[in-house]
């Protein structure tokens, strides 16, 4: 379960590193994933008003 947890913080520091947001992996990694995955969906909802609808099919990548 750790490790998944961990492979889920890594996924969305990934794709928040993407868009630029942040300037070093230190920064995201001193947040906690629930707030990780705040933040990710703010910024795909910013990005994209409608990904929550469905009918578009977010891919993530490996680390």
């Amino acid at each position: 379960m750790k490790r998944d947890a961990e492979e889920r913080q890594w996924e969305l520091i990934y794709k928040l590193r993407i868009h630029h947001l942040y300037k070093s992996e230190e920064q995201l990694l001193k947040l906690p994933l629930h707030e990780l995955e705040m933040e990710y969906k703010r910024v795909q909802s910013d990005c994209h008003p409608h990904s929550d609808s469905g009918s578009i099919n977010w891919i993530h990548a490996k680390r």
